[in-house]
Protein backbone atom coordinates (compact mmCIF):
# COMPACT_ATOMS: atom_id res chain seq x y z
CA UNK A 1 0.00 0.00 0.00
CA UNK A 2 1.07 3.67 -0.36
CA UNK A 3 0.61 4.76 3.30
CA UNK A 4 0.46 9.12 3.65
CA UNK A 5 1.37 9.80 7.61
CA UNK A 6 1.12 13.16 8.09
CA UNK A 7 2.95 15.68 11.14
CA UNK A 8 5.06 12.13 12.05
CA UNK A 9 7.28 13.44 14.65
CA UNK A 10 9.53 10.46 15.34
CA UNK A 11 6.89 8.42 14.21
CA UNK A 12 5.09 6.34 17.84
CA UNK A 13 1.61 5.28 15.49
CA UNK A 14 4.04 4.10 12.61
CA UNK A 15 6.84 2.29 15.05
CA UNK A 16 5.11 -1.13 14.80
CA UNK A 17 3.87 -1.47 10.82
CA UNK A 18 6.64 -2.94 9.39
CA UNK A 19 8.03 -2.17 5.99
CA UNK A 20 5.91 -4.14 4.03
CA UNK A 21 4.64 -0.94 2.60
CA UNK A 22 4.99 2.42 0.34
CA UNK A 23 5.50 5.08 3.71
CA UNK A 24 5.60 8.85 2.81
CA UNK A 25 6.26 10.71 6.07
CA UNK A 26 5.70 14.65 6.35
CA UNK A 27 7.13 16.57 8.76
CA UNK A 28 7.79 20.57 9.20
CA UNK A 29 10.21 20.46 11.72
CA UNK A 30 14.10 19.71 9.92
CA UNK A 31 15.71 18.15 12.99
CA UNK A 32 12.92 16.17 14.16
CA UNK A 33 12.01 14.82 10.10
CA UNK A 34 16.29 13.96 10.35
CA UNK A 35 15.46 11.67 13.18
CA UNK A 36 12.47 9.68 11.91
CA UNK A 37 14.33 9.38 9.34
CA UNK A 38 16.91 7.53 11.43
CA UNK A 39 14.40 5.44 12.95
CA UNK A 40 12.79 4.97 9.83
CA UNK A 41 15.71 4.24 6.82
CA UNK A 42 13.02 2.79 4.28
CA UNK A 43 10.17 5.71 4.55
CA UNK A 44 10.18 8.75 1.91
CA UNK A 45 10.80 12.14 4.63
CA UNK A 46 9.27 15.47 3.32
CA UNK A 47 10.05 18.28 4.97
CA UNK A 48 6.74 20.25 4.17
CA UNK A 49 3.62 21.84 6.20
CA UNK A 50 1.62 18.82 6.01
CA UNK A 51 -1.98 20.07 6.38
CA UNK A 52 -1.14 21.45 2.59
CA UNK A 53 0.82 18.46 1.48
CA UNK A 54 -2.43 16.49 2.49
CA UNK A 55 -4.49 18.94 0.25
CA UNK A 56 -2.02 18.58 -2.81
CA UNK A 57 -1.30 15.05 -2.68
CA UNK A 58 -4.03 13.11 -0.92
CA UNK A 59 -5.48 11.12 -4.13
CA UNK A 60 -2.20 9.73 -4.42
CA UNK A 61 -2.18 7.30 -1.33
CA UNK A 62 -4.54 4.25 -0.32
CA UNK A 63 -4.38 4.78 3.98
CA UNK A 64 -3.61 8.03 5.45
CA UNK A 65 -2.90 8.95 9.34
CA UNK A 66 -2.97 12.75 10.16
CA UNK A 67 -2.26 14.08 14.10
CA UNK A 68 -2.42 17.50 13.83
CA UNK A 69 -0.90 19.87 16.26
CA UNK A 70 -3.10 19.50 19.44
CA UNK A 71 -2.05 22.15 21.94
CA UNK A 72 -4.67 24.24 21.28
CA UNK A 73 -7.37 21.76 21.67
CA UNK A 74 -6.45 20.08 24.75
CA UNK A 75 -7.86 19.80 28.10
CA UNK A 76 -4.85 19.56 30.07
CA UNK A 77 -3.60 22.81 28.65
CA UNK A 78 -6.46 24.64 29.19
CA UNK A 79 -7.24 23.18 32.83
CA UNK A 80 -3.49 22.98 33.83
CA UNK A 81 -2.03 25.98 32.76
CA UNK A 82 -4.32 28.42 31.10
CA UNK A 83 -6.44 28.46 34.30
CA UNK A 84 -3.90 28.63 36.62
CA UNK A 85 -1.89 31.85 34.64
CA UNK A 86 0.81 29.81 32.77
CA UNK A 87 -0.46 30.11 29.12
CA UNK A 88 -2.89 32.67 27.21
CA UNK A 89 -6.27 31.19 25.81
CA UNK A 90 -5.59 30.82 22.26
CA UNK A 91 -7.54 29.78 19.51
CA UNK A 92 -8.01 26.29 18.25
CA UNK A 93 -6.44 25.05 15.29
CA UNK A 94 -9.30 24.45 13.10
CA UNK A 95 -7.04 22.61 10.67
CA UNK A 96 -7.83 19.78 12.53
CA UNK A 97 -11.57 19.44 11.42
CA UNK A 98 -10.50 20.58 7.97
CA UNK A 99 -8.26 17.71 7.28
CA UNK A 100 -11.10 15.83 8.76
CA UNK A 101 -13.52 16.92 6.70
CA UNK A 102 -11.81 16.54 3.23
CA UNK A 103 -11.33 12.76 4.18
CA UNK A 104 -14.49 12.01 4.89
CA UNK A 105 -16.06 13.73 1.35
CA UNK A 106 -13.14 13.12 -0.84
CA UNK A 107 -11.04 10.49 -0.04
CA UNK A 108 -11.40 7.34 -1.35
CA UNK A 109 -8.83 5.13 0.86
CA UNK A 110 -9.34 4.31 4.43
CA UNK A 111 -8.37 7.19 6.57
CA UNK A 112 -7.77 8.43 10.26
CA UNK A 113 -7.40 11.69 11.90
CA UNK A 114 -5.85 11.92 15.66
CA UNK A 115 -6.30 13.94 18.30
CA UNK A 116 -5.93 14.52 22.29
CA UNK A 117 -9.14 15.16 24.42
CA UNK A 118 -10.32 18.23 24.04
CA UNK A 119 -11.51 20.70 26.33
CA UNK A 120 -15.01 21.22 24.70
CA UNK A 121 -17.40 19.05 23.21
CA UNK A 122 -16.00 17.95 20.04
CA UNK A 123 -17.92 19.72 16.71
CA UNK A 124 -17.15 16.28 14.56
CA UNK A 125 -18.05 13.35 16.77
CA UNK A 126 -15.13 10.54 17.54
CA UNK A 127 -14.26 7.40 18.95
CA UNK A 128 -12.32 7.84 22.29
CA UNK A 129 -9.32 4.93 21.84
CA UNK A 130 -6.19 4.58 24.47
CA UNK A 131 -6.87 8.13 25.76
CA UNK A 132 -6.82 9.95 22.50
CA UNK A 133 -9.73 11.32 20.13
CA UNK A 134 -9.99 9.30 16.67
CA UNK A 135 -11.85 10.17 13.47
CA UNK A 136 -11.80 7.67 10.96
CA UNK A 137 -14.23 5.72 8.10
CA UNK A 138 -13.60 2.30 9.10
CA UNK A 139 -14.64 1.15 12.87
CA UNK A 140 -11.72 0.69 15.66
CA UNK A 141 -12.16 -1.92 18.33
CA UNK A 142 -11.51 -0.57 22.03
CA UNK A 143 -7.63 -1.63 23.28
CA UNK A 144 -6.36 -1.38 26.69
CA UNK A 145 -3.03 0.02 27.04
CA UNK A 146 0.04 1.13 29.59
CA UNK A 147 -0.07 4.04 31.00
CA UNK A 148 0.96 6.86 28.91
CA UNK A 149 3.25 7.88 31.48
CA UNK A 150 2.96 11.62 30.60
CA UNK A 151 3.96 13.31 32.89
CA UNK A 152 6.83 11.15 33.74
CA UNK A 153 10.69 11.94 33.13
CA UNK A 154 12.48 11.55 29.82
CA UNK A 155 13.94 8.43 30.49
CA UNK A 156 10.29 7.07 31.45
CA UNK A 157 8.91 8.40 28.40
CA UNK A 158 11.60 6.78 26.03
CA UNK A 159 10.95 3.29 27.83
CA UNK A 160 7.37 4.18 27.41
CA UNK A 161 7.40 4.94 23.64
CA UNK A 162 10.52 2.54 23.03
CA UNK A 163 12.48 5.24 21.20
CA UNK A 164 16.06 5.76 22.78
CA UNK A 165 16.99 10.08 21.90
CA UNK A 166 19.52 10.40 24.18
CA UNK A 167 21.92 10.83 21.41
CA UNK A 168 20.45 13.78 20.23
CA UNK A 169 20.51 17.21 21.40
CA UNK A 170 19.11 20.93 20.75
CA UNK A 171 15.81 19.33 20.78
CA UNK A 172 12.82 19.23 23.29
CA UNK A 173 12.95 15.83 24.00
CA UNK A 174 9.57 15.89 26.65
CA UNK A 175 7.45 17.28 23.75
CA UNK A 176 8.41 14.86 21.09
CA UNK A 177 8.02 12.26 23.29
CA UNK A 178 4.53 13.52 24.78
CA UNK A 179 3.33 14.04 21.28
CA UNK A 180 3.95 10.32 20.04
CA UNK A 181 0.79 8.09 19.76
CA UNK A 182 1.42 4.49 21.89
CA UNK A 183 2.83 2.42 18.94
CA UNK A 184 0.99 -0.75 20.02
CA UNK A 185 -2.28 1.98 19.20
CA UNK A 186 -1.12 2.58 16.15
CA UNK A 187 -0.44 -1.01 15.60
CA UNK A 188 -3.75 -1.61 16.56
CA UNK A 189 -5.92 1.03 14.52
CA UNK A 190 -3.20 -0.27 11.73
CA UNK A 191 -4.87 -3.61 11.96
CA UNK A 192 -8.87 -2.06 12.61
CA UNK A 193 -7.91 -0.42 9.48
CA UNK A 194 -7.48 -3.24 7.24
CA UNK A 195 -8.90 -6.05 9.49
CA UNK A 196 -5.34 -7.84 10.16
CA UNK A 197 -4.91 -10.53 12.92
CA UNK A 198 -5.85 -8.62 16.02
CA UNK A 199 -2.89 -8.73 18.39
CA UNK A 200 -3.24 -9.22 22.16
CA UNK A 201 -2.11 -5.91 23.76
CA UNK A 202 -1.88 -4.86 27.29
Amino acid sequence: MKILNLYVGIGGNRKLWGNEHQITAVEIDPKIAAIYQEFFPNDEVIVADAHEYLLKHYKEFDFIWSSPPCPSHSHIRKELAVETGQNEAIYPDMKLYEEILLLKHFFKGKWIVENVISYYKPLIKPLEVASHYFWSNFHINQIKTKCRTHMGTIEELEQRKGFDLSKYSNIDKRKILRNCVEPEAGLHIFNCAFKFKQEKLI
